[in-house]
């Protein structure tokens, strides 16, 4: 019990930073829902679920790919970025979206700094740019051609299918990811070659 607790109190301590960092929009407060009762698996107990079958299993499911970026903080760092196939759709009234995040990213706090997020859709063309998004600890955004979503400023890659302009609306713990919920403040679909461009896939650990 002690790790969910400690997932929950994460979860608040983020929340918290949003507010005291002051995200650029303050249309909808950031919260934390309450939990369901949840149980860890005792160090006696045998995990239910094998991890590299969970992978293998999992992996049939195959998903789009993006990149999610955001604007320079005030450490001078530059754009935050990182490639992300957990993104999906969550509601039409009010506009949601969610992606999940691992708790030991790098890139992430950098982006609940910032308060704000745009998810950049990648198309079968743009392979080698989710790899570059892929890796840390090199200046992700070197030779990549992008300009500035019109709400929040972050990042909007050239050549993306899709882009998705966001407020985080909520952060929720979910085991050793973090669930990210962004209201919709703007978003497009390209109109020139990419709207005739096939969707990047990732599948059974293959980008294709």
């Amino acid at each position: 019990m002690a790790d969910v607790m400690g997932h929950a109190g994460m979860a608040a301590a983020a929340v918290r930073y949003l507010r005291s960092a002051g995200a650029r929009t303050a249309a909808e407060p950031v919260e934390v829902l309450p939990r369901p009762e949840l149980r860890c698996v005792g160090e006696d107990e045998r995990a239910p679920v094998d991890q590299a079958e969970f992978r293998r299993v999992l992996g049939t499911f195959a998903t789009g790919v993006t990149v999610i970026t955001a604007p320079p903080g005030d450490d001078t760092a530059g754009p935050a970025g990182f490639a992300c196939q957990s993104f999906s759709s969550l509601s039409l009234d009010p506009p949601l979206v969610a992606f999940m995040v691992g708790r030991t990213s790098t890139t992430w706090p950098r982006i609940a700094r910032a308060g704000v997020f745009c998810v950049n859709v990648l198309g079968a063309d743009q392979a080698g740019l989710c790899r570059g998004f892929a890796v840390s600890g090199s200046d992700k955004f070197a030779g990549v051609a992008y300009d500035a979503s019109p709400a929040s400023g972050s990042p909007r890659l050239t050549g993306a299918l899709a882009w998705i302009d966001c407020t985080i609306h909520a952060v929720h713990p979910g085991g050793d990811h973090l669930i990210v919920v962004g209201r919709v403040d703007a978003l497009g679909a390209g109109d020139g070659h990419e709207a005739e461009t096939a969707p990047l896939l990732f599948h059974r650990g293959r980008l294709g």
